[in-house]
C-alpha cells in the first residue's frame, strides 16, 4: 500500500514537467542512484553479486533495459493521452505477468484470480475505447491519444517482464543490491539513449529538479523498490495487481491539482471502476504460495 501511494504522484510529477520524457526519466534515476547508493555501501551488498550466475546476469541486464524502455515509453505516452488513460493502460501488465510467472515461475493464478485479471483487463479495453472513439468522431480527443495509448501499453508490456524478473532475481538478491543492480543498468541505458537521440540533459532550473527529486523519492525509493521488496514475498501477479490501484490516485490528483486539471472522462470512470474490481476479485483470495526460486534444493 505505501508502494502504491509512491507510484500514484509519478504521472502527475511527470506531466508538470517541462522536460522531454526522456530527460525526466533520467534525472529520476540519477537522483534515486544517489540514494540508494549509502544503503548499499552500509551493506557491502555488493558482494552479493557474485551469487549471480552468468544467466542470472544476462537477466539483470535485460531487466535493467526493459525498465528503461518501459519509462521511457510511459513518459512519452503522457505527451499524448490523459494522466487517467494512460496510468490504466500502462497497468494492463497482470494478464501478461500471470502467464510468465505460470511458465518461467511456475506460479499460476487459480481460476478466480484469473477470472480478476481479465475483469481488470475489460477495464482497461473501456479506457482505451474511449479514445478511439473520440478521435474516431473527431469530437474530444484527437488520435494523438490512441497513439499515446499504444506507447502506455509498450510500457506496460515491458514492465510486466520486469517484474517477473524481478520475482525470479529476488530470490538470490536483497532488496539494495538487487536494485542497485537494476536502476544502474537503466540508468545507463536511458544515458545511451538519450546521447543517440541528441536529448538535452543539462541544464536544468530548480523548479526541475525538484520535480525530478521527487519522482526518486516518490514512484521509485517508495514505489518501484517498495514492490520489489514485495517481489521476495508474493507472486510478481498479485504485485502488479495491486500496482493497478494506481489510476485511482494518479487521476485524482491530476483532477485536483492546479497545473493539471484533467477531469476524467466517463469512459475512464467506468473502465477504472470494472479494473479495480478486477483487482479485488484476484488479489483479495489467494494460495499460499512458495519462494519463487529455491536455490541448492535436493530433488523432490
Amino acid at each position: 500500500m505505501i508502494a502504491l501511494l509512491g507510484i500514484s504522484v509519478a504521472a502527475p510529477l511527470i506531466r508538470l514537467s517541462h522536460d522531454p520524457p526522456l530527460t525526466v526519466a533520467v534525472w529520476r534515476l540519477g537522483f534515486s542512484l544517489l540514494i540508494i547508493i549509502p544503503f548499499l555501501a552500509k551493506m557491502r551488498g555488493w558482494e552479493q553479486w557474485a551469487r549471480l550466475t552468468r544467466q542470472d546476469r544476462v537477466v539483470v541486464v535485460a531487466t535493467g533495459v526493459l525498465l528503461a524502455l518501459h519509462f521511457w515509453s510511459w513518459n512519452a505516452s503522457l505527451t499524448y493521452t490523459s494522466v487517467a488513460a494512460s496510468v490504466v493502460l500502462v497497468n494492463t501488465q497482470p494478464i501478461i505477468v500471470a502467464v510468465l510467472s505460470a511458465v518461467w515461475l511456475h506460479e499460476a493464478p487459480n481460476g478466480r484470480q484469473w477470472g480478476g485479471i481479465a475483469i481488470a483487463v475489460l477495464g482497461a479495453c473501456i479506457v482505451a475505447w474511449g479514445d478511439f472513439s473520440a478521435g474516431a468522431s473527431g469530437t474530444g480527443v484527437d488520435n494523438r491519444a490512441l497513439f499515446g495509448d499504444g506507447l502506455a501499453l509498450f510500457g506496460g508490456v515491458a514492465a510486466a517482464i520486469y517484474y517477473v524478473a524481478g520475482r525470479r532475481l529476488r530470490a538470490t538478491l536483497d532488496l539494495w543490491p538487487y536494485v542497485a543492480l537494476i536502476y544502474g543498468v537503466c540508468f545507463l541505458t536511458l544515458l545511451g539513449i538519450a546521447g543517440v537521440s541528441g536529448t538535452p540533459l543539462v541544464p536544468q532550473p530548480p523548479r526541475e529538479l525538484a520535480i525530478f527529486a521527487g519522482l526518486a523519492m516518490g514512484p521509485m525509493l517508495l514505489g518501484h523498490t517498495g514492490l520489489n521488496w514485495a517481489l521476495k514475498y508474493l507472486p510478481a501477479y498479485l504485485v502488479v495487481l495491486t500496482v493497478l490501484g494506481e489510476p485511482v490516485g494518479a487521476t485524482l490528483l491530476a483532477a485536483v491539482l492546479p497545473g493539471i486539471r484533467e477531469v476524467p472522462s466517463m469512459y475512464t470512470l467506468i473502465g477504472g471502476a470494472v479494473l479495480l474490481a478486477g483487482v479485488l476479485l484476484a488479489a483479495t483470495f489467494r494460495a499460499i504460495s512458495q519462494p519463487a526460486v529455491k536455490r541448492n534444493a535436493g530433488p523432490s
